[in-house]
C-alpha cells in the first residue's frame, strides 16, 4: 500500500510539474514573440528610431543569457524549485513593472528585470522535467513543452496584436501578471520536494562576472559598429569569453564544466547546432513585423495573424518530433529540420514591396515545420547526453546557446540597419534601404542554417553516450 501511494504521488508530482512548467514557459514564449509586435506603436509612443527598437528586444536577451549559467548552477546547489519561485516572482514584478513604464529609458531598464526573472525560469524549467521524468518518458515531456513554447509564440503575435491594437502596447506586459500568480501559488501549493544535486559546492562568482562583462562588451561592439571603437569593444568580449573558458577549466566548481563540451561531443555538437538555428531564425520575428506595418501597412491585429502562421506550425509538429526523437537518431531528425529550415529561408531572401502575403504564410509555416522537427530532437539529445546532477548547467547551457543565438541574431540585424539606414525613423524615404537590409540578413542567416546543418550531422549517436555516461570531476 505504501508503494502504490509513492507511485500516485510521484504521478501527481509529475502531473503539476508538467503543467506549472508549460505555463512558465508558455508566459517567457508569448513574452518573447508579443514585443515585437508591439514594437512599432511603442516607436511611435516614444519616438526612437529600428536601432533603439531592436534594443527593447536585446536589453532582455542579454540579460537573460549573462545570467543563464551561473543560475542554472546555482540552481544546482541550492534548489530547482526555489529558483523557480523566485524566478516567477521577479518576471511577474517586472511585467507588471513594464506595464507603466514612463520612457524609453525606465522600459529598458524593466527590460532588464525581466530577463533576470527570465533566466531563472529558463535555467531551471527544463531541468526539473528533466528531474521529474524518467529516461524514456523525458522525450515525450520535453517535447509537450516545446509545444507549449510553439504554443505560446503562436498566441502572441494574434493576440498581442489585437491587444496592442485595443488596449495598447502596455497591455502585452499586464497579462503576465496574472498568470505569472497563478505559476508561484501552484508551484508553492503542489509541487512536493527538491531538487539540488549539487548541495555543498560553492558558485563560482569569478568565473561569472567574467562572463558577464565579455557578452556586454561584444554586444556593446556590435551597438558601435561600423565604428572602430565598436571592434575594439567586440575583440575585448571575446578575450573576456576566452579568459572565461581558461578560467572554467582550472577552477574545482566551474559553473560550466568544459569536459560537458570537450568529453562529449553530442552535447557540444548540439549545442552548437542551436546555437547556428537560433542566429539564423530569430530576428525574422522582429524583421517581418516592421515590414508587414511599414512596408504592407498592417495594423497590429492583421500583422500578428500572418506572423502566427510559423509558431502554430510548431506547435503542432513538437509533440510528434518529441516523441519521433525516442524511436529516429535525434542527429537525423534535427538535420532534417535545419535543412527544411533553409528551404523556408531561400524565398524570403527575395522579398519586395510587392511580395504577396500568402507567399509569406507559407514560407513562414515551412519555417515552423523545420524547426520543430530541428527542436525537440534536438533538445532531447541535450539532456539524455549528461548526468542528472547535470540537468540544470544542461539546460541552462542549452538555454545560453538560444539567448546568445538571438542576441547574435539581432545583433546582425542592427549592424545592417546602422550601415544602411543610420539612426532613423522607418519612414517612407528609408523603405527601399529597409527592404534591402531584410534581404541582406535573410542572406546571412541562409549561411548560418547551412553551417548548422553539418554541426548537427557530425555530432554522432547518441547511444554512444548513454552507453558510457560521462563523470566530470567536481
Amino acid at each position: 500500500m505504501h508503494d502504490d501511494v509513492n507511485d500516485v504521488n510521484k504521478e501527481v508530482n509529475k502531473t503539476i510539474a508538467l503543467l506549472v512548467i508549460n505555463l512558465s514557459t508558455f508566459a517567457t514564449a508569448f513574452m518573447s514573440s508579443s514585443i515585437n509586435i508591439a514594437l512599432p506603436s511603442i516607436g511611435s509612443e516614444f519616438r526612437v528610431d529600428a536601432i533603439l527598437l531592436g534594443w527593447v528586444v536585446t536589453a532582455y536577451l542579454l540579460t537573460t543569457a549573462m545570467l543563464l549559467v551561473p543560475l542554472g548552477k546555482a540552481a544546482d546547489i541550492y534548489g530547482r524549485k526555489k529558483s523557480f519561485i523566485f524566478g516567477s516572482a521577479v518576471f511577474t514584478l517586472s511585467s507588471l513593472l513594464c506595464s507603466v513604464a514612463p520612457s524609453i529609458a525606465f522600459l529598458l531598464g524593466f527590460r532588464v528585470l525581466q530577463g533576470i526573472g527570465g533566466a531563472m525560469l529558463l535555467g531551471t524549467g527544463v531541468a526539473i522535467l528533466s528531474s521529474v521524468f524518467p529516461a524514456g518518458e523525458r522525450g515525450k515531456a520535453l517535447g509537450i513543452n516545446v509545444g507549449i513554447t510553439y504554443m505560446g509564440l503562436s498566441t502572441a503575435p494574434a493576440l498581442g496584436g489585437i491587444l496592442t491594437q485595443h488596449l495598447g502596447w502596455k497591455s502585452i506586459f499586464l497579462v503576465n501578471v496574472p498568470l505569472g500568480l497563478l505559476i508561484i501559488v501552484l508551484t508553492l501549493w503542489k509541487i512536493k520536494g527538491e531538487w539540488a544535486e549539487a548541495a555543498g559546492k560553492k558558485l563560482d562568482y569569478a568565473g561569472s562576472v567574467i562572463y558577464g562583462l565579455g557578452l556586454i562588451a561584444m554586444m556593446y561592439g556590435l551597438r558601435l559598429l561600423p565604428q572602430l571603437q565598436g571592434v575594439w569593444f567586440i575583440v575585448l568580449g571575446l578575450a573576456g569569453i576566452v579568459l572565461f573558458i581558461l578560467w572554467e577549466m582550472r577552477i574545482k566548481n566551474p559553473i560550466l564544466n568544459m569536459r560537458l563540451f570537450t568529453q562529449n561531443r553530442v552535447f557540444a555538437l548540439s549545442n552548437l547546432a542551436a546555437l547556428l538555428n537560433y542566429s539564423a531564425t530569430f530576428a525574422l520575428g522582429f524583421l517581418l513585423s516592421l515590414y508587414l506595418q511599414y512596408i504592407k501597412g498592417l495594423d497590429p491585429q492583421n500583422a500578428g495573424f500572418v506572423l502566427v502562421s510559423q509558431p502554430a506550425m510548431m506547435a503542432l509538429v513538437s509533440p510528434f518530433a518529441g516523441r519521433l526523437s525516442e524511436r529516429i537518431e535525434p542527429r537525423i531528425l534535427s538535420s532534417c529540420g535545419m535543412a527544411i529550415i533553409v528551404v523556408g529561408l531561400i524565398p524570403l531572401s527575395l522579398i519586395s514591396e510587392n511580395t504577396p502575403l500568402p507567399f509569406i504564410i507559407a514560407c513562414l509555416m515551412v519555417l515552423g515545420f523545420g524547426f520543430a522537427i530541428f527542436s525537440s530532437p534536438n533538445m532531447n539529445a541535450i539532456m539524455s547526453s549528461v548526468q542528472k546532477n547535470y540537468y540544470s548547467v544542461a539546460s541552462a547551457t542549452l538555454a545560453t546557446m538560444r539567448l546568445c543565438g538571438q542576441l547574435f541574431s539581432m545583433a546582425t540585424v542592427m549592424v545592417i540597419f546602422a550601415v544602411n539606414i543610420g539612426q532613423a525613423q522607418i519612414t517612407p524615404e528609408y523603405h527601399s534601404m529597409f527592404i534591402y537590409s531584410i534581404k541582406t540578413a535573410f542572406t546571412i542567416f541562409i549561411l548560418l542554417c547551412c553551417g548548422g546543418i553539418f554541426a548537427s550531422l557530425a555530432r554522432g549517436k547518441l547511444s554512444d553516450i548513454v552507453e558510457r555516461p560521462l563523470h566530470p570531476p567536481s
